[in-house]
C-alpha cells in the first residue's frame, strides 16, 4: 500500500560496484509499492563492468547518467539532483552496506509530519557492523562540530541515509565533488524553522579488501566544507 502518494527520488551514484550494482536496484525497485519512486543511477566513470550491467537492466530505473570519467561521488550526486522531479531526495550507496527495506520507515514516519529532514544513524540502532575505531572518532568528531555550528543534535551526519525537500537543495550551489558534499547537503537544509528527525538504520559495513572506499584522511575535507558552507550560507 502506497503512502499516501508520497514522491521519493533516489539517486544511485556508481563507480565500480559490479559485484552489488543490479542486487541493490533489484532491493530498490520494491519501493515502489510504497510510493511514487524515481530512481536514477549515474554511473561515475566505472572502469568495470558497472555501465553494462545497469544497462542490461533498465526496468529497475527511471533515468541513466553516465559521466565518461570518475570525478568523485559528489559530482555524481549534483547531476543526479538536476535530473530529480520527486517532492524528496535520497542518495543510496549501490554497497549494500545500507537496506533499502529501512527507507520505509522514513516513508512511514513522514506521512503525516512532512519533515524538512530525515536523518539516518548507525549509532542508535540495534543492528550495525562493528567500525573501525579512528572511523568512529572522526564521525564522533565531525558530527558535534557540525551540531555546534548549526544548534543540532545530530548522532552520525555521515550516515548515507538522509532524506531532504528537493526545493531546500540548489544543485548550483554544491562545489564539493568529494566525501565533505554531504556536509553542504545539510547545512543547506538546516536553519532555524527546519522540521528534522533523526531515525535509526542497519548498517553492514565493508571493508577494504572488499572495496570500502572512504579513508582517514577524508575527515579533513568533511571538517573544511562544514566550516566553509556554513560561512557562505551566512555571510556571502
Amino acid at each position: 500500500m502506497k503512502l499516501q502518494n508520497q514522491k521519493l527520488s533516489i539517486i544511485i551514484p556508481i563507480y565500480n560496484e559490479e559485484k552489488t550494482i543490479l542486487e541493490l536496484l533489484k532491493k530498490v525497485s520494491i519501493l515502489k509499492k510504497k510510493c511514487s519512486l524515481e530512481v536514477i543511477v549515474v554511473n561515475d566513470g566505472s572502469s568495470d563492468s558497472s555501465k553494462k550491467i545497469i544497462e542490461e537492466n533498465q526496468r529497475f530505473y527511471s533515468k541513466f547518467i553516465n559521466l565518461s570519467k570518475n570525478t568523485g561521488k559528489g559530482k555524481a550526486v549534483i547531476e543526479g539532483l538536476k535530473n530529480c522531479s520527486n517532492d524528496y531526495v535520497l542518495i543510496q550507496d549501490a554497497d549494500l552496506e545500507y537496506d533499502p527495506k529501512d527507507i520505509i520507515m522514513f516513508l512511514e514516519k513522514n506521512k503525516n509530519n512532512k519533515y524538512d529532514l530525515i536523518m539516518g544513524s548507525r549509532f542508535i540502532g540495534t543492528h550495525r557492523s562493528v567500525l573501525n575505531f579512528w572511523h568512529m572518532i572522526g564521525n564522533k568528531f565531525i558530527t558535534l562540530l557540525f551540531n555546534f555550528l548549526n544548534n543540532t543534535t545530530f548522532t552520525d551526519i555521515y550516515c548515507c541515509y538522509c532524506m531532504f525537500k528537493k526545493d531546500l537543495v540548489n544543485p548550483k550551489k554544491l562545489k564539493s565533488f568529494g566525501w565533505g558534499q554531504q556536509a553542504e547537503i545539510l547545512t543547506y537544509v538546516i536553519d532555524n524553522k527546519s522540521k528534522l528527525f533523526e531515525i535509526a538504520v542497519n548498517y553492514n559495513g565493508r571493508n577494504y579488501e572488499e572495496g570500502k572506499k572512504i579513508r582517514y584522511y577524508n575527515v579533513f575535507s568533511v571538517l573544511y566544507w562544514i566550516i566553509v558552507t556554513k560561512v557562505k550560507k551566512y555571510f556571502i
